[in-house]
């Protein structure tokens, strides 16, 4: 039994690793596919249309002004969320009151004293033995990241960070996006794909042809699977909760953190409208959100009571 568990966490510490040597690998294959739907929409496709003058112009110009948007908003919020901290635990971190039970009184010293990390039965202030230190609320450990984050949802390979409190909407951006630019882009070469098995004769090279067969493809296997994501993480925000929590607590009906539908979005995309669409808060957000900084979060009042 030892040696099944020392294997398994083996296997684990390998698998971590690999992830944290993807690395760059993994922003080059996204570069990489924004390249290669470039040249197919822009150079092959739509940029010579653009000489040809009446409706074909008009389409061109069109689908030439969204491409270029929507692909500025996607590339903005992705290295937004590759180059954005998730969120750390402040060194020598201590609760200010229990959110674990909802208690509004400071917490006594003892009860950091009986905290220790060979013991778990203190279940009202959270310990990770990992990074031995207290743990603040909805945070976790990531074994990739090889720390705690606040606010933790998940560790995603194509950005190479982790996704919590601090990126979490540069992420849902993110993939806001990608979705519209994957979908605009598997729109406008359709024609072009279904000339492809056409007897017809096509006015372009070989080369051309094949990169926007592949572009096609790569954009619609991309919009359908992004499609299924961003529903998920529409749900997740609806509930105030992350993938993490919604995965442990499915077999609890109630949540703490859930304030409304309306409230749950402004936990994060703050209240400024103004800054919802784009990558970054608003100032007076950052100030009057504790939220936005990972480390407190409103809760419901009866669990405040309780």
């Amino acid at each position: 039994m030892h040696r099944s568990g020392a294997t398994m966490a083996w296997n684990v510490f390998k698998f971590c690793t690999a992830l944290r040597g993807l690395g760059s690998i993994m922003i080059l294959l996204v570069l990489g596919v924004v390249g290669v739907t470039y040249y197919a929409v822009v150079l092959t496709n739509y940029g010579p249309a653009l000489y040809a003058g009446g409706l074909d112009f008009l389409s061109a110009f069109a689908v030439l002004i969204l491409f270029h948007s929507l692909l500025v908003m996607l590339l903005w919020s992705y290295f937004s969320v590759v180059f954005t901290d998730a969120g750390s635990v402040p060194p020598n971190w201590k609760p200010a009151v229990d959110e674990e039970r909802g208690e509004v009184d400071p917490l006594v010293g003892s009860d950091f004293n009986n905290v220790v990390p060979s013991d778990p039965s203190n279940q009202h202030i959270r310990f990770c033995r990992k990074c031995n230190q207290l743990k603040p609320p909805r945070c976790h450990h990531c074994s990739v990241c090889g720390r705690c984050v606040l606010k933790m949802d998940h560790h995603c390979v194509w950005v190479v960070n982790c996704v919590g409190a601090l990126n979490y909407k540069y992420f849902l951006l993110f993939l806001f996006y990608t979705f519209l630019e994957t979908t605009l882009v598997t729109a406008s070469l359709l024609p072009q794909f279904l000339a492809f098995f056409s007897d017809g004769e096509i006015p372009v090279t070989p080369g051309s042809l094949a990169t926007t067969f592949l572009a096609f493809v790569l954009n619609l296997a991309f919009a359908l699977s992004v499609m299924g994501f961003l529903i998920m993480h529409i749900s997740l925000v609806a509930a105030n909760t992350t993938t993490i929590e919604a995965y442990e607590k499915k077999t609890s009906p109630k949540w703490r953190y859930d304030l409304g539908r309306r409230k749950n979005f402004e936990q994060v995309f703050g209240m400024d409208k103004r800054y919802w669409f784009i990558p970054c808060y608003s100032e007076e957000d950052i100030r009057r959100m504790p939220a936005l900084q990972g480390l407190e979060y409103p809760s419901k009042p009866d669990f405040d009571s309780q």
